[in-house]
């Protein structure tokens, strides 16, 4: 089933911003916070915001869609979702994935990369060394397992560990922001789950006390968006969409 709300809430606008997350203003940031806590309101901040002028001007928020192990590429994964938090808020995307090698010092151009695939594979030393500095300085990664598939999920899980050993890939509860940013999700569940089935689980990895690692064994490609591709026998996450623009926010706000 879709999310109980699929209409962005008034926090979740004044949230927005354009651009690079580094120039947002201190205001804007300190505003959201007192309306975490609930100590002013949203009607407050929108008069503060009442400029409709964007916040900060130049180019949209730019997506990687990453290329790794020589020429694997991360298909069939819907970029749908940077339309959709462009329409709900004032975070302003390009609307199509741009295709980067995970090994390129290009990829700290963009803020935000999704990696998928099927079938196992491994990570050069170029591109494991790429990933860690990606992570722990400023980007955020999204790592999906097309169509449920176990053979990717477990090859991710052994380059994770290969790329920060000791660490740990932690499930994230439903009450975490990323459910609840702009969409709220009340549940993971997917499309093929059967009635009364637990809820998929998604993982994440904290740097420095921030979220920069999203990773869904049971996928979050939203691949009825993506052109010309289908989880034939497979299954995926139901509202992977709201979920990954409510990923996005995240990445960009924090």
């Amino acid at each position: 089933m879709p999310p109980t709300s699929k209409r962005w809430q008034l926090e979740g606008a004044i949230r927005g911003k354009v651009m690079d997350s580094r120039g947002w203003p201190d205001l804007v940031k300190s505003a959201i916070a007192l309306i975490a806590i609930g100590l002013i309101t949203a009607a407050a901040i929108q008069h503060i915001l009442a400029d409709p002028r964007p916040l900060i001007p130049g180019n949209r928020i730019q997506c990687a869609s990453l290329i790794y192990n020589i020429n694997r590429s991360s298909i069939c994964f819907s970029d749908r979702f940077l339309t959709l938090l462009s329409s709900a808020t004032r975070i302003k995307t390009d609307p199509h994935f741009h295709r980067v090698k995970l090994s390129s010092p290009d990829l700290m151009n963009y803020p935000f990369a999704i990696m998928s695939g099927q079938g196992s594979f491994q990570l050069s030393a170029s591109e494991r060394n790429q990933l860690r500095y990606y992570l722990t300085h400023g980007g955020f990664l999204v790592a999906s397992a097309g169509c449920s598939d176990q053979t990717w999920a477990k090859s991710f899980r052994e380059e994770f560990a290969r790329c920060f050993p000791g660490a740990r890939l932690q499930p994230i509860p439903i009450s975490n922001p990323i459910f609840h940013l702009i969409y709220t999700v009340p549940d993971t569940q997917t499309v093929h789950a059967l009635p009364g089935a637990p809820p998929a689980k998604i993982y994440g990895w904290s740097y420095h006390n921030k979220l920069v690692l999203v990773f869904s064994p049971d996928g979050l490609n939203d691949t009825r968006h993506a052109h010309n591709c289908c989880c034939c026998g497979g299954d995926e996450i139901a509202d992977a969409e709201y979920i990954n623009a409510n990923l996005l926010a995240y990445a960009v706000l924090h």
